[in-house]
């Protein structure tokens, strides 16, 4: 079983000289194996293709895949027409339980979703002509999908859905928050729903205005006061800090109890958290997805670190991901770099106070603390962006700043923006450590405007990185990344540092990612809204304490050197507390 997938955004017939078509030998015997269509994109015959790979390399803009599958994937569930992505297997919503779903971007997860909630039929790989639901049905037969596709081949099911990227909805609404959450409480519940997520404050803020993790919430709150058969949530951790993350997950799991939920998340602390079963999806992303039968989800998580699925006998990726337990320490002779000088900000409501300290040459020093304690204002104060009202923020270093929010505000292709950070673009060095390192490759002709939220956060990553500096201030780069993704830019970010003997100070509420890329920490506590304090530099350890203890949360680690959340409560969570051990014991770091 062989399928050929042109990726239509990367094709670009009239920039190239046709490669595909120049150097297919079957082409060269008299086969249109590989032709131009109407268009101007190229379309390949999977039948006539012999899989030999030539114009995978050929092709200038990579923009073809051709992938040998096993002959019991014959059958797809669901493909989006000639060269398009095909999608193998679909999560199975349960009552009373949540069921998460764990891949990377492109691997298919929102095309099943669509299946699920009944916006999409599915075509059995048959895309000439719609497939009736009685064959569908027949497919199914036996499993346990059928009575649930057998509610959505007869309509009857009602959906309700927090999608991705937030900032649609400004776009889509104008009006109050009030207002608009006013419209969706079909269980009255948002009496409920409200307090938790600390929305009281800015019930009469109009959307427009809202910042990312306030927008985030609002939409949260949205999806979970409709009344509906099935819940869809796609990634509720963006912009959210950890205590925030922790409220919605308790919402969403008393929902659970009373109808079936289906949940999409990259911070793997909150989905441990969070989700009873996991489907892992594996392939390659934006050509083939195969959903798993659901694991779980302490095997599915670990499995999906270890890169090997044991019932499946699948290994899907060459390396697995390690969380060292002693990296935290590697730091301790650098020398200082850049003198973090004690200075405030004041504003009409807000006051950011920062006590100063020291960042480190070669050293990536972590960012924490609640929304709304001011590290955007702080890394914006740092950058040059914001002046502060006492203290002076004088340097002769350079500074090189990614925002918290991202504007695709150019309609220049990648390759442009990133030309115009570095005169480096065309070296062999850059293209390793950058281009490759964060996949750039495939997006480089794509505008920057058109790009999806995961593609623009690493065209911004790769831009701030670019730019030659001594200190490099990322705030929330994990953002819209799937876990494979994370983990890479986290070793980027660490070889950047190391290799330059540069600064970075990376800001994120990913309790993952910040336990693998902090040499030391840096905490903000206060109250939110109203002041905020910069301590340390910390250990990370003590750091970490420090923080957790504020939101009274625990953390521990399992064999695998993962960190994971205790349950509320429970006897480690107790103990730890008692101990005032919040993030892991110390004997674990001995």
């Amino acid at each position: 079983m062989r399928i050929a997938i042109v990726h239509k955004d990367r094709c670009h017939a009239r920039k190239c000289g046709n490669e595909c078509i120049r150097y297919c030998p079957r082409v060269r015997t008299g086969d249109e194996t590989v032709i131009i269509g109407a268009d101007d994109k190229a379309v390949i015959s999977e039948e006539l293709c012999v899989g030999c790979g030539i114009c995978i390399k050929k092709c200038p803009f990579d923009a073809i895949d051709i992938v040998s599958l096993p002959e019991e994937l014959e059958h797809p569930t669901h493909r989006y027409g000639k060269n398009g992505f095909a999608l193998y297997g679909l999560p199975i919503p349960v009552d009373g339980k949540v069921t998460g779903i764990l891949g990377a971007n492109g691997i298919g997860k929102s095309t099943a979703i669509k299946i699920l909630s009944g916006q999409l039929r599915p075509n059995l790989g048959n895309f000439d002509e719609e497939v009736a639901w009685d064959e569908i049905l027949k497919l199914y037969a036996g499993t346990e999908l059928f009575d649930y596709l057998q509610t959505v081949s007869k309509k009857s099911l009602k959906i309700a859905t927090k999608p991705q990227y937030i900032d649609f909805i400004p776009k889509v609404f104008t009006g109050t928050v009030r207002a608009l959450l006013r419209t969706t409480d079909e269980r009255n519940k948002l009496g409920d729903i409200l307090p938790a997520l600390k929305l009281d404050a800015i019930l009469d803020h109009d959307i427009s205005t809202l910042s990312g993790g306030e927008l985030q919430r609002v939409a949260i709150a949205a999806c979970l006061a409709r009344d509906a058969d099935l819940y869809f949530l796609d990634e509720i951790t963006p912009f959210l800090d950890i205590y925030q993350r922790i409220a919605a997950a308790k919402l969403i799991r008393d929902l659970a109890t009373q109808r079936p939920v289906v949940i999409v998340e990259h911070d793997l602390a909150i989905l441990d958290m969070l989700a009873d079963t996991v489907h892992v999806g594996y392939g390659k992303p934006a050509v083939f997805g195969i959903i798993t039968r659901p694991k779980g989800v302490r095997v599915g998580i670990n499995q999906y670190l270890e890169g090997f699925l044991a019932e499946e006998n699948v290994r899907f990726r060459d390396t697995q991901v390690v969380f060292e337990k002693r990296a935290h320490d590697k730091g301790s002779e650098r020398e200082d770099l850049f003198i973090i000088p004690a200075m405030t900000k004041q504003y009409d409501t807000f006051q950011l106070t920062v006590s100063g300290g020291t960042v480190r040459a070669g050293e990536v020093l972590g960012v924490v603390g609640a929304n709304g304690m001011g590290k955007s204002t702080f890394a914006k104060l740092l950058a040059g962006v914001e002046t502060p009202t006492t203290g002076t923020m004088e340097t002769n270093l350079r500074i090189s700043y990614k925002p918290q929010y991202i504007k695709a505000d150019t309609s220049d292709s990648v390759e442009q923006y990133l030309r115009r950070c570095t005169t480096r673009f065309d070296t062999s060095m850059y293209q390793h450590e950058i281009i490759e390192a964060l996949n750039i490759q495939p997006i480089l002709q794509s505008p920057v405007d058109a790009l999806s939220g995961g593609e623009l956060q690493r065209t911004a990553i790769a831009g701030c990185l670019s730019r030659d500096a001594d200190v490099y201030i990322l705030d929330e780069p994990s953002a819209h990344l799937d876990v494979e993704q994370r983990v890479k830019v986290t070793r980027m970010i660490k070889h950047h540092a190391e290799g330059k003997e540069v600064g970075i100070m990376v800001i994120d509420h990913d309790i993952y990612l910040i336990d693998m890329i902090s040499e030391r920490i840096l905490v903000f506590d206060g109250e939110p809204g109203k002041s905020g304090t910069a301590t340390g530099p910390f250990r990370m350890r003590d750091g970490m304490n420090r923080f957790l203890n504020e939101l009274d949360v625990t953390f521990r680690r399992d064999q695998s050197g993962r960190p994971r959340i205790n349950k509320p409560g429970s006897f480690l969570d107790r103990e730890q507390k008692s101990l005032g051990e919040y993030y892991y014991y110390a004997q674990d770091e001995e």
